[in-house]
């Protein structure tokens, strides 16, 4: 079992960083792998609704990052996302990239067990949880809870270790997804039944 941690913060080893490697540690602590992979500094393409993923199977645009993230979406049995707080919302290169992946490869993630992270300095944490919550609602995907809602703070590198409730938010947090993971492969029943997809746009 592996789960993948998707660091959505510019600065590699701040402290989204340090968040999802006290996620990380209690993953590993049960058994579980994991992954952290960190988005970078590098401007990341936004979705244009061109609908080309719908034939090519993946986002037009070929970047490196897309590319290497989706290869790891295929291999990983649950997700995590941490970002952040810009603005009290995740950060926009994120979001960019998350728009692509979970339109162009839902098929890669549906049915996965996730949970998003948020990171601030003060406030806008359960703003950006629940932006990032909604990637996981729209594909089916199970939503992994903690004790609280999984937010650390903290402003300058390193000061989010400083924060003991969300680091044992996040400890907790991977020791539910453990939990969760384990469950499904010791005889989790499948995926429901699904009906056809009914769309609706209000337009008269």
């Amino acid at each position: 079992m592996k789960v993948l941690l998707i660091n959505g913060s510019p600065r590699s080893h701040g402290n989204t960083f340090t968040a999802l490697s006290e996620v990380a540690r209690s993953l590993e602590a049960n058994g579980v792998e994991s992954e952290i992979v960190s988005i970078g500094t590098r401007a990341v393409q936004g979705c244009i609704a061109c609908g080309r993923c719908a034939s090519l199977g993946r986002c037009v645009f070929n970047d490196d990052l897309y590319n290497s993230v989706r290869s790891r979406l295929g291999e990983a049995d649950g997700i995590v996302v941490g970002s952040p707080v810009y603005y009290a919302g995740p950060n926009g290169s994120l979001c960019a990239l998350l728009d692509r992946l979970f339109y162009s490869a839902s098929g890669l993630l549906k049915g996965k067990p996730a949970a998003a992270v948020a990171v601030c300095r003060r406030g806008g944490a359960s703003a950006t949880f629940d932006r990032l919550n909604k990637y996981f609602t729209i594909n089916e995907m199970p939503i992994v809870s903690s004790r609280y809602w999984n937010s650390v703070h903290g402003r300058l590198p390193g000061e989010a270790a400083e924060d003991a409730e969300g680091m044992q938010t996040m400890r907790i947090l991977g020791d539910n997804m453990a939990w969760i993971l384990k469950s499904l492969k010791a005889g989790g029943l499948g995926l429901p039944e699904k009906e056809a997809p009914v769309m609706t746009n209000f337009i008269r």
